[in-house]
């Protein structure tokens, strides 16, 4: 695989003028084609990814993380690739890890690979460490599997599934979505190990906010495609711990 030619990276932004440039210039190293989603921002995120080389797709008003998932995701796959890099435009992800993805993506055969930061959890901010271990917990024990990092924004995905799936959720829920949706269809999923970075502004996590969207989306009719992802033949990688 050569994954400078079949792979693009996608990165939703909200106001990440500060990080943006910087990540998207350390990517590039890498992928040359870095799709950045700017949902709405006020504060230049846009001009400096573009400075940067990135190719922006912008949003007139915020839309949340899942609806730029999708449009950074629609453009990649128009444009003929085969995989696409997810990753938050905070800095928290650290693209010294995006060989680990290539690396695991052809020894496991996977679909989706996730990043694993619980490694690392003592390094990830409190709240977001907890809500991340509870919605797993959740998560896991609906889908029947162990799933370490359910929540984690840095992932490998094969454009041509995530086009199959039946993905709506326009917030920050869609990381759950998106790995169930996965396993329900019939795919293997990779745990990757990954750094845990410190992000240069606050979690935008809203506790009460976000975690009652979350529930919403979690008692939307969830239950028949969690029963999906155990049927026989499905397998969760967690990797080694980093």
């Amino acid at each position: 695989m050569t994954w400078s030619l079949n792979c693009a990276a996608v990165i939703p932004c909200f106001d990440e003028a500060a990080t943006i440039a910087g990540l998207v210039g350390r990517l590039r190293i890498t992928l040359p084609t870095v799709v950045v989603v700017d949902d709405g921002s006020s504060d230049g995120t846009a001009a400096a990814a573009a400075a940067a080389g990135g190719q922006v797709l912008r949003h007139e008003r915020n839309r949340g993380k899942g609806a730029a998932l999708r449009t950074g995701c629609h453009r990649a796959w128009e444009e003929g690739f085969r995989w696409a890099l997810l990753l938050d435009g905070d800095g928290q992800h650290a693209p010294a890890d995006v060989p680990a993805f290539f690396d695991a993506a052809e020894s496991s055969g996977a679909t989706l690979l996730v990043g694993n930061r619980m490694g690392q959890a003592t390094a990830m901010p409190w709240l977001r460490r907890a809500v991340n271990r509870w919605m797993s917990q959740q998560l896991s024990r609906r889908a029947g599997l162990r799933l370490p990092d359910s929540q984690c924004g840095f992932r490998l995905i094969r454009l041509d599934t995530w086009v199959t799936l039946p993905l709506r959720a326009n917030r920050f829920e869609i990381e759950s979505e998106m790995l169930l949706a996965v396993l329900a269809a019939g795919h293997k999923v990779e745990f990757v190990p990954i750094q845990v970075l410190p992000s240069l502004r606050p979690s935008r996590i809203h506790p009460v906010l976000d975690a009652w969207r979350w529930w919403r989306w979690w008692r939307g009719g969830l239950a028949a495609g969690a029963a999906a992802a155990m049927r026989p033949g499905i397998t969760v990688t967690s990797g080694p711990a980093a």
